[in-house]
């Protein structure tokens, strides 16, 4: 079945002018082409050889985190305080003492904005770089999504070393009711697109994922055997029938094939593989065993591993699951969120550093929206997308700096607005993908992989 025409980077006044283009000989293909490149001496695309994307669902609040106010009234400020970080001039929130210790090493964009407080619809916006058609909350996924940042890396840039190549671990994010998010997959681009779903709890004993272990008593050799009869048997298949969908369902039996068949990839999902003190060291919940999955993925050669943080049991309470916390928001940061976000991310940051990867290794932190400047009469904060914080570090992004600016009450941007688009340019580029790449969909419409996105000159520096 075709798909239906997705949204487009071009609104209605482009498509006339592209229409009368037309008459003059030029196509739609060549006026794509034609948009402008980056101007100057480029050091910084492709700098980054993998991506480790941490998606704090739910909506992180940006005053408990990046951009505290200590200034403003406690109904805005709230009971957590600011500490100084080991940039002069810099605060973060007390409950991030380790990550204010590597400000050095971070870029913190403080003027995120996508103008929704839907979680589905603002979160798709932020895993695909494309404005979704609407701002409803509980829109489901479907078959016209825009892929996903995740998605289009693995497809546009495979990995050479791991069958691997995007990753999302530990579960796709989704509403409560178990409605899962738009813009998580290949979207339009269909399952060969899709990032491969690791769906595990790595804080458990021994970690299991279904359908990437070998049956008991399969050796290695017959294996094989069997892979070299099917691939024959679905040769003289495809000869008697010719389906899209086939070559898709081909494509995903190779890559668990090829998964299972090699040694590298499946040994980095062993994770108890790992000395126990670096288990210790990024924490033994779900949340710091996925980053330090995340860390051994990408060492074996996976390009990109996008870490969703996951629904705990204690989740199911009424008011606040994941980081959405409409109730005690300040003593759910302070006592449950926050430390194992500060122990799993600066473990993340110290160990690629040890290890020669961080200057090759792009780490993003970002969630759906942030909270509102109000506290509400239930000790929390609310949905709110007109701004937010994003974190960027290594593969070469300048440390220290504070891109964009709050107003006094964290409530909307003052200065420097960036949206969705910018930040999805940004990583395609630092990745090795040009933000105006041509793609074509499957009826052979020609797509941009960024909407009209340019790289954030502050972090490419060009």
């Amino acid at each position: 079945m075709l798909c239906q025409p997705a949204s487009t980077p071009f609104n209605r006044r482009e498509w006339l002018r592209v229409g009368g283009l037309g008459a003059l000989g030029l196509s739609l293909p060549s006026v794509l082409k034609a948009k402008p490149k980056l101007a100057g001496k480029d050091t910084s695309f492709g700098r980054a050889k993998s991506c480790i994307l941490l998606f704090l669902s739910g909506g992180p609040p940006q005053h408990e985190t990046f951009d505290p106010k200590p200034d403003a009234p406690l109904e805005i400020r709230g009971d957590i305080k600011s500490i100084a970080t080991s940039v002069p001039g810099v605060h973060f929130s007390e409950v991030l003492p380790r990550t204010a210790r590597l400000a050095h090493r971070m870029s913190v964009i403080r003027s995120m904005t996508t103008g929704i407080n839907a979680h589905s619809t603002s979160g798709a916006f932020m895993l695909t770089g494309y404005e979704p058609l609407s701002k409803a909350e509980n829109v489901p996924a479907g078959g016209n999504d825009w892929p996903s940042i995740a998605a289009a890396v693995g497809a546009l840039k495979p990995s050479k070393r791991s069958p691997l190549s995007s990753v999302v671990l530990p579960e796709w994010i989704e509403n409560n009711g178990h409605i899962v998010w738009p813009g998580q997959n290949g979207g339009f681009m269909g399952s060969a697109w899709h990032p491969q779903m690791i769906k595990c709890d790595p804080s458990a004993q021994r970690l299991r994922i279904e359908g990437m272990s070998l049956a008991e008593g399969m050796t290695e050799m017959r294996f094989s055997e069997r892979g070299s009869l099917l691939r024959q048997l679905d040769t003289r298949f495809r000869a008697a029938v010719a389906n899209a969908h086939i070559d898709e369902t081909d494509a995903m039996h190779q890559r668990a094939f090829d998964l299972i068949h090699s040694e590298a990839s499946r040994a980095a999902l062993e994770i108890e593989r790992e000395p126990a003190a670096m288990r210790d060291r990024y924490g033994r919940g779900k949340f710091g065993q996925s980053v330090l999955l995340a860390r051994r993925l990408i060492e074996a050669g996976t390009r990109l591993v996008q870490v969703n943080w996951a629904r705990e049991p204690e989740d199911q309470n009424a008011g606040s699951p994941l980081w959405d916390t409409h109730q005690r928001n300040a003593q759910r940061v302070r006592e449950v969120l926050a430390p194992q976000f500060d122990q799993a991310y600066a473990a993340l940051i110290e160990d690629l550093q040890s290890r020669g990867l961080l200057d090759e290794t792009l780490i993003v932190v970002m969630g759906e929206f942030g909270r509102s400047p109000t506290i509400n009469k239930s000790g929390g904060r609310d949905h709110w997308g007109n701004v937010f914080s994003v974190a960027l570090a290594g593969a070469g992004v300048p440390g220290g700096q504070i891109i964009g600016a709050s107003d006094k009450i964290g409530g909307y941007p003052e200065d420097r607005p960036v949206r969705p688009p910018e930040l999805a340019a940004t990583l395609f580029h630092l990745l090795g993908i040009q933000p105006n790449h041509e793609f074509l969909d499957p009826i052979q419409r020609p797509r941009l992989v960024t909407d009209s996105g340019v790289p954030l000159r502050e972090i490419v520096g060009i």
